[in-house]
């Protein structure tokens, strides 16, 4: 996959996108990212990127000349236009659900915004989707492409050793993840729960499905809301 963000501080990313899991599906060419600074497109010759907004009220918003000749540097060599996501309050929200989705595609573009977003005629004219990571609003666009960067590419077939290595996951499956241990047995004076160490596949796969059952329940009632319980659900809850 081949990921293009547009940025005014593509200094943001060069940490947690150049280590762990993210590094390696890089180096591995599985993954590529470039960087394009909107202030190098803008042709004002102080490389001013915003102005003050038509109808008044506080703060500034982004120019679209710049953007749009990044946009056009950006699809001028590939052979269909990519999906270009915009990182807003306003969006969809964002989901394991769309991080699939989206790993699928070839290409992707992020824009990030700053100051009060970006012109209008921007999010018309090159914008394919509007995605929010949350209800709370931050100082850009960066740290959530960053969230969403890192989501999908876990999802690019090869970037982890199996899909096992997901689908078990909170949200994945639809459930809270179960509580993990590992060694040593004994903690503190804390033990690990007996079944796990029974070496019974069985009994642990269904104490795994219990607790990511009554974890769900507990707290996060809607998603469990959603959730198909078949008769053996039913009964590990009443168990």
């Amino acid at each position: 996959m081949k990921i293009h963000v547009m940025t005014l501080f593509p200094e943001m990313f060069s940490g947690p996108l150049d280590s762990s899991i993210v590094k390696r599906a890089r180096e591995d060419e599985k993954l590529s990212i470039d960087y394009y600074q909107i202030r190098d497109y803008s042709t004002n010759k102080h490389q001013k990127v915003d102005d003050y907004p038509y109808g008044g009220g506080s703060g500034m918003v982004m120019t679209p000349q710049p953007i749009m000749d990044a946009y056009r540097d950006i699809v001028k060599n590939t052979e269909k236009k990519p999906r270009t996501i915009y990182l807003s309050p306003k969006g969809k929200m964002f989901s394991q659900e769309m991080a699939m989705e989206l790993s699928k595609e070839e290409e992707l573009i992020f824009l990030c915004g700053h100051y009060e977003g970006v012109d209008q005629r921007v999010i018309d004219g090159i914008v394919t989707d509007e995605i929010s990571i949350g209800d709370y609003v931050l100082t850009g666009g960066e740290l959530p492409a960053m969230v969403m960067i890192d989501a999908i590419s876990r999802m690019i077939p090869g970037v982890l050793s199996s899909p096992e290595a997901y689908e078990e996951e909170s949200i994945h499956s639809g459930l809270l993840e179960y509580p993990q241990y590992t060694r040593p047995p004994s903690f503190e004076g804390k033990e690990v729960p007996k079944i796990l160490l029974s070496g019974d596949h069985e009994k642990i796969r269904k104490w795994r499905r219990k607790e990511a059952l009554i974890i769900t329940r507990n707290r996060r009632p809607d998603l469990f809301q959603k959730i198909d319980l078949t008769k053996e659900d039913y009964k590990l809850l009443k168990s």
